[in-house]
């Protein structure tokens, strides 16, 4: 079938791409040309979402009968992706468990009634539950939405399991949360990518939490498998939350992953049976720590996109921290 993925040169993007192919379909790909190109055998279409004229345009007389969007950022892009795309037969959106107003977010199904952000403002969260109105308004049970929560492995830009990989390859005295049995949970975008690709085959519908189940691994857990896949005699030295965040530490930036005990509390504790009800498969951790640095250490490390923080902790504020230890 016609397959069109709305992103497709960066990371998960990208793993749609390829599983799309690999299911035998006709990709094409629709990107502003700037984030390299896609994989090969898929067409490259290029354009600005935000402009009515653009998708037409690089269509041409295409027309997909199968949409995964992942790269929608704005209200004018998914009104666009509406007009144009509404009447494909499946559509698979990428959305963000950050569309929940209230956490922690209980199951969902396919009459999905939990509250999402409806406000104005261009927040990452009110813009993708935004996107999931407007879609959804226009292709109805012909349209699902997939919450993301954490998504890891190779062709990852944002360099976060990655920091943790190189920052711990170093070896040596490495400061660490005090909070290592914290849950955590994530899905790798190559389990993701695919399962999205099967959803719109299926014409799928509905709100589903698409991240790894509740209590996969620790915060430690996740750690101590980059220790051992990098080969590294690194030694954690733990630093209590208040000394953390008085030091100037910034959660999830400064330490990637890591969010203080009263945000950890909600944030991780997400119901994804519907999910695993799907087919949303979940490859195990050790594999996507040990592609992703062998991805890692065989490439350069991608720019950040802009407006996001470069992530990982400074030396200097390092240094003075473990300097009290």
């Amino acid at each position: 079938m016609r397959l069109l993925v709305l992103g497709g040169t960066r990371f998960l993007g990208r793993h749609v791409a390829t599983a799309a192919l690999e299911r035998g379909h006709e990709v094409a790909t629709f990107t502003r040309g700037v984030s390299g190109e896609p994989p090969l055998g898929a067409r490259a279409l290029h354009g600005d979402r935000d402009d009515p004229a653009a998708l037409p345009k690089a269509l041409g007389g295409w027309s997909p009968e199968l949409v995964v969007d992942t790269s929608c950022q704005t209200r004018p892009a998914a009104l666009n992706a509406a007009d144009v795309l509404g009447v494909a037969h499946g559509y698979a959106f990428v959305s963000s468990l950050n569309a929940y107003r209230d956490w922690p977010p209980g199951p969902v199904g396919p009459e999905d009634g939990q509250p999402t952000w409806t406000t104005e403002d261009d927040d990452y969260g009110p813009i993708k539950a935004a996107g999931e109105r407007i879609l959804g308004g226009v292709l109805g049970d012909r349209f699902l939405t997939a919450r993301a929560g954490l998504i890891i492995g190779p062709h990852d830009p944002i360099h976060r399991l990655g920091w943790w990989l190189d920052r711990i390859a170093r070896g040596g005295r490495v400061v660490v949360p005090d909070a290592l049995d914290q849950p955590i949970a994530m899905v790798d975008a190559r389990d993701l990518a695919g399962w999205l690709v099967e959803m719109a085959e299926r014409g799928q519908g509905g709100a589903v939490n698409a991240t790894g189940p509740t209590g996969m691994t620790t915060y430690g857990g996740l750690l101590d498998l980059c220790r051992e896949i990098a080969g590294s005699d690194a030694e954690w030295v733990p630093v209590p939350e208040a000394e953390l965040l008085a030091a100037g530490v910034q959660p999830w930036v400064h330490l990637p992953l890591w969010l203080p005990a009263e945000d950890a509390r909600t944030a991780w504790d997400v119901d994804t049976t519907r999910a695993r009800t799907l087919g949303l498969p979940v490859r195990p951790l050790r594999t996507s720590v040990a592609d992703t640095w062998a991805w890692q250490q065989g490439s350069e490390r991608p720019p950040v996109p802009p407006g996001r923080d470069d992530p990982g902790l400074p030396a200097d504020l390092e240094a003075q921290l473990l300097a009290t230890r």
